[in-house]
């Protein structure tokens, strides 16, 4: 009997991600230890920060960062368990901020605050997310939560992977995008742009060692993604707690033409090069890091998807969230 490879890997338990946690899917030649982290965060901040897991989700724009700071203690691959709009994610206070019609505001006249959205707490520790341009940027060292100094007018929005809880209950917490499924559908309709938060990364010493393991997660990763679609796509009996599920089908094909969470460089080039473009726009990365670099190549013919170009390897990765 052939013996497996062990490798950890830490990621919140997405539908996607499901059939690889059950066993039901089996990385070739893998023994794979699915941990369960429920908070993104303190996944980047570990794997980042001291190398826990052998493999683990990982902030896109972090990853690009690291990469372009020449770090290259992580090898990517085109695998992405989160994604999202972040259109109907940024609370304004009605009273200062005109809705819409900040769309497009100049990023270098606003002073930004890092902090928790519910206590008075850092983020995580993202120290690789530091802008290479003069911003200015500061801790929140207030003693209140960012959704605090929202509902008390101390801050004119907020802007992260969640609304405010003041949301719900002060009355001039509003959306800055009252309709925001419409402004996203249009959004992607414009520029066939669905944001990446997270990508896949595995340690590149795991990768030296063993370089086999980059393909077998690439295509365990994209079967068990295929079950959840197929599972979802099942309406006989209702597997989420969606009532309209059916009709939700039918938008995701009307908008997306297919898969709309599809794994691969080429499938998501757009999306990968804009986000390079926002990093190096905002003073986040010195130079303009290809798609290519970013992503460990396919070392040959086998891949279920296609990757681009064929090399060697090539360490390193990150983007949006």
């Amino acid at each position: 009997m052939t013996s497996r490879i062990p490798i950890s890997f830490a990621c919140s338990l997405y539908d996607r991600m499901e059939a690889l946690w059950s066993g039901e899917i089996k990385p070739q030649g893998i023994d794979l230890n699915f941990i369960v982290q429920n908070h993104p965060r303190d996944v980047f901040d570990r794997m980042a920060g001291g190398h826990e897991f052998d493999c683990s989700e990982m902030s896109l724009s972090e990853y690009i960062c690291r990469y372009a700071a020449g770090k290259r203690d992580f090898v990517a691959i085109p695998v992405f368990p989160s994604r999202a709009f972040r259109h109907g994610f940024i609370a304004v206070n009605s009273h200062t901020i005109s809705l819409l019609k900040q769309a497009g505001v100049d990023l270098d006249t606003i002073t930004w605050i890092e902090g928790s959205m519910e206590s008075p707490e850092p983020h995580g520790k993202p120290s690789a997310l530091r802008p290479l341009k003069p911003i200015s940027i500061t801790s929140n060292k207030s003693g209140k939560s960012l959704s605090q100094l929202l509902e008390e007018g101390l801050i004119e929005a907020t802007i992260g992977a969640d609304l405010p809880p003041c949301f719900h209950k002060a009355a001039h917490v509003k959306r800055l995008f009252p309709d925001f499924k419409d402004a996203e559908k249009k959004y992607y309709k414009e520029t066939g742009i669905f944001p990446i938060m997270h990508t896949v990364v595995i340690r590149s010493d795991i990768v030296e060692k063993h370089p086999f393991v980059t393909t077998s997660l690439f295509n365990a990763f994209q079967d068990s993604k295929d079950v959840a679609f197929r599972r979802m796509r099942f309406t006989d009996a209702l597997r989420y707690i969606l009532p309209w599920l059916a009709s939700e089908l039918d938008e995701i094909e009307e908008v997306f033409g297919g898969d709309p969470w599809p794994y691969g460089i080429e499938e998501n080039r757009k999306t990968l090069e804009a986000a390079v473009e926002c990093l190096l726009d905002q003073g986040m990365i010195e130079r303009r890091v290809s798609v290519e670099e970013l992503f460990l190549q396919p070392r040959g013919q086998n891949w279920k998807v296609g990757w681009g170009a064929h090399r060697r390897y090539c360490l390193g990765y990150r983007i949006f969230s």
